[in-house]
């Protein structure tokens, strides 16, 4: 079938109707039909989606395109090749080696009283043995940067592979990979969804979005099918919920075309339009518009840069940065940079004296004492002479440490996917070692975030102690069932679901108070003890078992799953709990028959949804927070179901008697409330409105509209502290880091979490603050505005913040970290899985998303996704942390013991005896050799838990400790004690010929190949005393943990016992 008539609209057509905002875009969708025709044209259905059919799928994907941006090129190999010889030290060592291989060839004039030379001398073979290596410790570095940039592409890609999203295919709610949608297909949005495609709005429950990504305009717009249907990927949805058809992806969306036209994208596109080539061909009597479907639109106002949600992120992946941010210096970096620096400053000087004190001392000798004549014969010494000075910059500089930064990093980051940190940009990995307060969520990260309703206050009746003391829907009036449990299946999310064992028992109820097998709307209930066959059919679907037994609830043996909400799946496993099919009640009711929705939002902190009645009128349903709820209830549902007057005397003796009490056991409270709008006779606690014009929820307002309600239930949901967070929370204040717990649930209900958690113990001096008293505490009292001299006098005191808004939460993190209180800037990691707290994890030193419960807009601010939402990964990911620092400082005490000896013997050797005894071509062996194995050694190292029982170092305390100082000199005084004794006493101790003095051409000599051997070997021992940075005795100890190390050790040293062999056979050679 020809792609034109398969689909009634093209993709030109689509890409300029998407070009179109506000009310220009509601007539140009109107002038295709409008949503419905526009979804009828592209085959698809508003309630069934697309079929799902594979070959569908492929080709609206052939047609219209893929919902892939396609990434910067990477570097090639020899593009890191070059990069790689652009270092000076390489450039210098490559143009001494040329001229040393230059004049090895060249045959200058000889005095006649010089020796004859022999014909077979190799003096090619230092110059070529210099590029040589120069050569590999290129192609390693090269190496190690190509598999880098390789590992943070596939880390990126992990990271966007987990990006799915809500579709309707088939009839069902599937979670989809964003990279997997197509033109046609029925997304669901919601608070907080990065939207991952263009597409136009078929229902808007109070949805609005923020634009700012492709506008540069702050202000959330309104999105409807009468304002304004467009909504654009990249763009957050920040308030609200809806159905949106994808009309673009890919290449062909907004965000996509911007791309495009920045560059990043010109290669899909040239490969797109082959594609379409191919397709036209095959296709007859198309549309003539369809000619230019693929080019890219013209009139595209640029204004500020892109976010995006499609897999493969042009903005970040480009460059080898693997979506690394500019910003501050993480603490290792700041300090590491300095240490370089003065490293560098140290070794050119040190160089540049050792080549001027060679040059002056030997032109002295051969121009002033011993009268020669230049020749250009002389130029092979001063050669020698930069070599030697190029040798002593070699072995100053740490080329290593770069590089054991990155493999451990690196290794790190590959190691912490295991224990549930997907980290998104390395830096963070370190900084969480130095970590000295965690700002934590409760829900899920502290808890298990399975909630579960425990108890609940009903008609005057308090049920409880636990879950098998509630009610069952026969225990309540007929109509009070109804309001509960419509109340909650029609007043959440319907994304939000609970899927149960097939055994359990539905009972029928009723919209009115007698008992009636059918409601108005002539959906069929069920008599009490039948099973409920559409949703046993649904459980079948799932594989469970089908096992049904009359008028009993039979349990299955495992635990619900929930999906979605699970504050909202803990009030539908409450409907269960009562015999309620709530899937039958929402089918009853679908969400495209709702008047309006106020959506969950953390101002709120409740939800409103107002639906049609079928006896006329509108029913405004609303759960949350109970002390938000009980303040907008003016009834109360009393004894037996009758309507009472909730006055401010009976609401105080509630939260005594009934709130209080649930939130000292740590349950999380929730009220369920109801109001009616009639056209006829009101009862007290409805309005009654005139039947010829319904009332305008839109004027009327939230605040008018969410008031004098009819408290119905107050229900306790427990959510249990994870059995492993007391235990972490201990081992991380033993560490010396502060837990600080941050939640919007009631100050009670915070308490007793905490308390269980161990954050605060009875007769601690510690605050447990609300919101409303933080705020108090910290703002000028006259202008409002925070004051850091306010909040220092809190901070370090406070350990819960309840009932708080995300404002508090970044105020408190900024606050910390802007302190000058402490002795050293407080490194600050922070928790979140909010579109709002987003702010608060930028601002962090360390920002962990939630990767179950967080929004994209949560994650795409992090530093760290915590997979399995659970604190105890927070500690692992302080032990890494550590690691990291400690396994930087480990190859740091190594490599400077080395650079420390090779310096102050390159240096002493050229002044001493006019030559150094390790020459350019050892050095580089050892630095290739040495270091580069050695980092790779030092930085494999495991974390184990006596990480954490130190304090963290802070960002002022130096690298380099006082302990490795002393390990660095006293090992550094040692080997030079060694070296120096061979180096001139070494022919009368071993009885072999002295290399002290050796001409310009002499051969390798065995003094001082012993010499280096015995440096190698002394540093190769080295290696294992470095292990040890605190000053512990037994360096042995988890030396074969770490199979890395071991065999790197091995090899070193087999491979330089070899080496050694080779030296010594080619010194006797020479010497026959």
């Amino acid at each position: 079938m020809a792609a034109s008539s398969r689909y009634g609209i093209s993709l030109k057509q689509l890409r300029e109707l998407m070009e179109h905002r506000g009310m220009e875009g509601v007539q140009r969708v109107s002038e295709f039909g409008g949503v419905h025709e526009i979804a009828r044209k592209l085959n698809t259905s508003e309630q069934t989606g697309l079929p799902g059919d594979n070959s569908d799928l492929e080709h609206r994907r052939d047609y219209f395109g893929s919902n892939t941006i396609p990434p910067k090129p990477a570097k090639t190999f020899l593009a890191l090749v070059w990069e790689a010889l652009q270092d000076v030290t390489l450039i210098i060592l490559q143009i001494a080696a040329a001229v040393s291989l230059a004049l090895s060839f060249y045959k200058p004039p000889k005095n006649e009283d010089d020796p004859a030379e022999e014909e077979n001398h190799a003096d090619w073979i230092e110059g070529l043995a210099i590029l040589l290596a120069v050569v590999i410790v290129v192609l390693v570095t090269a190496f190690n940067d190509w598999s880098k940039e390789k590992q943070f592409r596939g880390l990126q890609d992990r990271i966007e592979g987990e990006q799915t999203f809500s579709v309707i295919r088939n009839s069902s709610a599937v979670q989809v990979q964003v990279g997997e949608l197509v033109v046609g297909d029925i997304i669901l949005v919601k608070y907080g969804d990065l939207l991952p495609a263009d597409g136009l709005v078929i229902q808007s429950n109070d949805l609005k979005v923020d634009e700012s990504s492709l506008t540069g305009e702050s202000d959330q717009v309104k999105k409807g099918v009468s304002c304004d249907p467009m909504v654009l990927s990249g763009t957050h949805v920040m308030e609200g919920s809806g159905k949106v058809l994808v009309s673009a992806v890919g290449v062909n969306s907004q965000a996509g075309i911007i791309f495009t036209l920045l560059g990043a994208a010109a290669d899909e596109v040239e490969e797109e339009e082959k594609k379409k080539k191919k397709l036209d061909k095959k296709s007859k009597g198309r549309d003539p518009n369809q000619n230019n479907a693929n080019q890219l639109g013209n009139s595209i106002d640029i204004e500020e840069g892109v976010g995006n949600s499609h897999p493969s992120h042009a903005a970040e992946s480009g460059g080898g940065g693997g979506g690394e941010v500019e910003g501050e210096k993480s603490v290792l970096q700041a300090k590491l940079t300095n240490l370089a620096i003065q490293i560098g400053y140290g070794g050119m000087a040190v160089s540049l004296v050792t080549v001027i004190i060679l040059s002056i001392r030997f032109s002295v000798d051969e121009f002033v004492y011993k009268e020669a004549v230049w020749s250009m014969y002389y130029i092979n010494f001063y050669v020698k002479f930069i070599i030697i000075g190029v040798t002593v910059l070699v072995v100053a500089v740490p080329e290593g440490l770069p590089l054991a930064v990155t493999l451990s990093l690196a290794y790190s980051v590959k190691k912490m996917m295991a224990d549930n940190n997907l980290v998104r940009h390395l830096d963070a990995c370190e900084t969480m070692g130095n970590a000295t307060t965690i700002c934590s969520d409760k829900t899920g990260t502290l808890t298990t975030n399975r909630m579960t309703v425990v108890q609940a206050f009903i008609c005057d009746q308090h049920f409880k102690p636990d879950r098998n003391s509630l009610p069952k829907l026969r225990d309540l009036p007929p109509q009070v069932g109804v309001i509960i449990t419509q109340g909650v299946a029609i007043n959440s999310s319907y994304s939000s679901d609970v899927k149960v064992s097939s055994s359990t028992q539905y009972v029928e109820i009723s919209t009115q108070s007698g008992n009636t097998s059918k409601n108005s709307s002539g959906a069929i209930r069920w008599e009490q003890g039948t099973c409920n066959k559409s949703f046993k059919d649904e459980a079948q679907k799932i594989g469970q078992k089908n096992s049904c037994s009359n008028g009993q609830k039979v349990e299955a043996g495992s635990l619900p799953t929930q999906i979605g909400n699970k504050t909202e799946c803990a009030l539908l496993g409450f409907v269960i709990d009562l015999g309620v099919d709530y899937r039958q009640l929402r089918r009853d009711m679908p969400d495209t028959r709702f008047k309006k929705v106020y959506t969950f939002n953390s101002a709120r902190k409740s939800m409103s949804t107002i639906i049609p009645l079928d006896s006329g009128g509108f029913r405004v349903y609303t759960k949350g927070a109970s002390e938000i709820i009980m303040k907008k209830c003016s009834f109360l549902v009393g004894e037996g179901g009758k309507i009472e007057a909730f006055t401010a005397a009976h609401q105080d003796r509630l939260v005594q008697t009934v709130i209080e009490p649930m939130a000292k056991d740590g349950l999380r409270t929730i009220s369920l409330a109801y109001r009616d709008f009639v056209p006829g006779k009101a009862e007290r606690n409805q309005v009654h409105y005139d039947p010829g014009t319904e009332p305008n929820f839109e004027t009327m307002g939230e605040d008018n509209v969410i008031a004098n309600m009819t408290c119905v239930c107050i229900v306790g949901i427990e959510d249990p502290v994870r059995d492993e967070v007391p235990d972490a929370i201990k081992r991380c204040q033993r560490a010396g880091i502060t837990v600080r717990m941050v939640t919007g649930d009631n100050i009670n209900t915070a308490r007793a979490i905490a308390t269980k958690c161990g954050i605060i113990k009875p007769g601690d001096n510690f605050l447990v603050l609300d919101g409303k008293e933080f705020n108090k505490k910290i703002r000028d009292p006259h202008t409002s505005e925070v004051r850091q001299d306010l909040l220092d006098k809190v901070w370090p005191r406070l350990r819960v913040l309840a009932r708080s808004q995300p404002i508090d939460k970044y105020t408190l993190v900024k606050g910390i970290i802007d302190s000058n209180i402490s002795n050293a800037r407080e490194v600050v990691a922070v928790t979140g899985d909010g579109t709002n707290d987003a702010p608060a994890l930028k601002k962090a030193d360390v920002g962990f998303a939630m990767g179950i419960a967080g929004t994209d807009v949560a994650k795409e601010a992090s530093d760290i996704i915590l997979t399995d939402d659970n604190f105890t990964s927070i500690v692992k990911a302080v032990m890494w942390g550590r690691n990291v620092y400690d396994s930087i400082s480990k190859f740091l005490q190594f490599q400077l013991t080395v650079n420390v000896v090779a310096v102050v013997v390159a240096f002493v050797g050229a002044c001493a005896i006019q030559d150094s005894p390790l020459k350019a071509v050892q050095m580089l062996w050892v630095n290739l050799i040495m270091d580069t194995l050695a980092s790779l050694a030092l930085a494999t190292e495991l974390p184990t838990p006596d990480l954490l029982l130190r304090k963290p170092y802070g960002r002022t305390s130096p690298l380099i400790s006082a302990t490795m100082a002393k390990n660095i000199l006293g090992q550094a005084i040692y080997q030079l004690v060694v070296v120096f004794g061979i180096m001139f006493f070494g022919e009368k101790l071993f009885d072999i010929d002295s290399g002290r003095y050796a001409d310009l051409r002499a051969p390798p000599s065995e003094h001082f190949t012993l010499i280096f051997n015995a440096f190698v070997m002394m540093t190769l021992f080295n290696e294992i005393n470095a292990r040890k940075i605190h000053g512990q005795r037994n360096v042995f100890s988890g030396v074969f943990t770490n199979p890395i190390y071991y065999v790197i050790w091995i090899a070193t040293f087999l491979s330089q016992v070899r080496q050694a062999n080779i030296y010594i056979e080619s010194s006797c050679i020479n010497s026959v």
